[in-house]
């Protein structure tokens, strides 16, 4: 008998994840969630990897959500996410469909697995001011002031997160704090699997594919369409280094360096998220990259009995 509610399908940047996810949802009558900070915006589309293109397999379009869910220009928060996820995830429940968690973003999977509740809380721009000069100890010492149920599982490792832990305690202090109704997630988890040099030529490859494929266009259109490049090169990556491409930091060569060198630390960070999450307690069951898609569906399907 099944005891899980949820699949989760894990990857570093150009793993094909999302492909596997696709061929999983067509099989087991699910949905695929995206845990991508950046597909929830519309007309990043080279630029993240959304290949939309994978959610129609032989004529039949798979259902999918967490994709262009908003504008470039709109500040979408961790909150916000959270919110549209527990929409999506219910939804997938009401019409018996499998949600299918799918992507290498680790503070959204921390999200949801670890149901953190303190992020609907605001900042406090002018409580940070005055909090920001002061010493981490005497931060401490503050935070020491509230009850011990506000304040006991705060975190005091860094002054940033102190003075995070003085703001959350303090609008508590002062306010209801309603509990976010995050959806009890029972997942079983898989992750693609590589050696680094795979992994390294896979991502060299995709970008020189993604520069094909218009990404530099992409962003120009951006531009054109009055996004700022202040916000573009907030989003970070391919919309960062391009953005400064455009703008004659570099030439186009060194553009690409840059930008490859910048996703491989990327994938590299990720891959330390999924060991940490094994050392966290969850179960990763690891796919081997170099398998064919029908040997990857029959490997997961074997784990999931």
């Amino acid at each position: 008998m099944n005891t899980f509610n949820s699949i989760i399908i894990l990857g570093p940047t150009a793993s094909g994840k999302t492909k596997l996810a696709a061929h999983l949802a067509q099989q087991k009558q699910g949905t695929v969630l995206s845990f991508d900070s950046r597909q929830v915006y519309t007309g990043l589309n080279i630029g993240t990897g959304k290949d939309l293109n994978e959610y129609t397999i032989n004529g039949e379009s798979i259902p999918y959500e967490l994709i262009d869910i908003c504008g470039v220009n709109t500040n979408f928060h961790s909150y916000e996410f959270v919110k549209k996820y527990i929409h999506a995830f219910d939804k997938c429940q009401a019409t018996n469909r499998l949600p299918i968690l799918c992507g290498g973003n680790g503070l959204y999977f921390d999200l949801v697995l670890k149901e953190f509740q303190n992020i609907n809380i605001p900042n406090d721009e002018d409580l940070r001011d005055e909090l920001e000069k002061m010493e981490h100890e005497k931060l401490i010492q503050n935070l020491k002031s509230f009850p011990e149920e506000i304040i006991k599982t705060a975190d005091t490792s860094t002054i940033k997160r102190t003075i995070r832990a003085l703001e959350i305690a303090k609008w508590k202090s002062q306010n209801h704090h309603e509990k976010i109704p995050y959806p009890k997630l029972k997942p079983i988890l898989f992750s693609i699997l590589s050696t680094v040099e795979e992994r390294n030529i896979k991502i060299k490859k995709r970008l020189e594919q993604r520069i094909q494929d218009g990404l530099i266009e992409e962003v120009k259109l951006l531009l054109e369409q009055g996004i700022p490049k202040e916000r573009l090169i907030y989003l970070g990556l391919e919309y960062r280094i391009i953005t400064e491409y455009i703008y004659g930091l570099y030439d186009l060569k060194k553009a690409i360096e840059l930008l490859e060198t910048a996703i491989i630390q990327y994938a590299k960070r990720q891959m330390t998220w999924f060991r940490k999450l094994e050392r966290d307690g969850y179960i990763i069951n690891w796919i081997d990259s170099d398998l064919a898609l029908e040997k990857k569906l029959e490997y997961i399907n074997s784990i999931m009995g």
